[in-house]
């Protein structure tokens, strides 16, 4: 039976410290939107109390758990962890991330702090405040064995690094962010640091999306999906104003000229 709680209790603590793996899932606001879950392998996370969890992000092809997190009103997230061995159990934390960005004052502050080990192709650290826990039976559940965890993405950076200090600049992990981790695939933009890059190295963006649905980008790089968000978000504010302003002035008196007086921007 499904019970929750408002934090993580103490006899659940020492159970999420022992997984060898988890899922992250975020989305977008908008409904036209991809979900996104990212299955997470390795010892790089931790519980720092009983409404924190947090992880260390590695640097992949994909960037849409910290596009989703940046996007103005968004940060929604959920992390879920299954037992494989032992008493069945699915566990979910519900809350709202953080990104502490590789390079970033408040990246090293963190690492600093909490004695985290990085390794190469660190790109972040995701913090998620927890308001709410949910286990629930996880009968169906299948059994397995841990062998090892794959090496495969750390020796792949590892060598990228290599590469970068012996001479070859197209290696900086900074580039590589430019290309793959500046946008999600439906045009959010996701790390600062790749955005930085991109503009000052004028690096292009892969494209992630094929067919109909893959956003078309404008001239400033934001895709047309994220344009019509913002707009969006202007026209309700813009309405929001006249409505006020209508209510209080003088019958008539909410001519063009009044408006371009209130609104410098029109």
């Amino acid at each position: 039976m499904g019970v929750f709680y408002e934090a993580i209790p103490d006899s659940l603590r020492d159970w999420i410290q022992k997984q060898k793996m988890f899922w992250v899932a975020t989305a977008p606001l908008s409904g036209s939107g991809h979900v996104n879950v990212s299955p997470k392998g390795g010892d790089y996370f931790g519980v720092l109390d009983a409404r924190t969890f947090w992880y260390l992000e590695l640097t992949g092809s994909g960037s849409e758990t910290i596009a989703h997190l940046y996007e103005p009103g968004n940060a929604r997230i959920t992390v879920m962890m299954s037992a494989f061995e032992g008493p069945p159990r699915i566990l979910r934390l519900f809350g709202t991330g953080q990104v502490l960005e590789n390079g970033t004052q408040e990246f090293e502050s963190f690492v600093s702090r909490h004695g985290v080990r990085l390794i190469p192709g660190t790109r972040s650290v995701i913090i998620v405040h927890i308001h709410q826990v949910g286990t629930s039976c996880g009968f169906s559940v299948p059994y397995y064995d841990f062998k090892a965890h794959r090496p495969i993405l750390v020796d792949h950076f590892k060598k990228k690094e290599e590469k970068y200090l012996a001479g070859n600049e197209n290696e900086r992990i900074d580039r590589y962010w430019a290309a793959k981790n500046a946008w999600s695939m439906d045009g959010l933009p996701a790390m600062k640091k790749g955005l930085e890059t991109a503009k000052r190295e004028n690096i292009e963006p892969i494209k992630k999306m094929v067919g109909p649905l893959a956003p078309e980008k404008g001239h400033d790089g934001v895709s047309g999906s994220y344009l019509a968000t913002q707009t969006m978000w202007l026209v309700a504010v813009v309405s929001f104003l006249l409505g006020v302003l209508s209510a209080y002035m003088p019958k008539g008196s909410l001519t063009l000229e009044a408006l371009k007086t209130t609104f410098k921007f029109l």
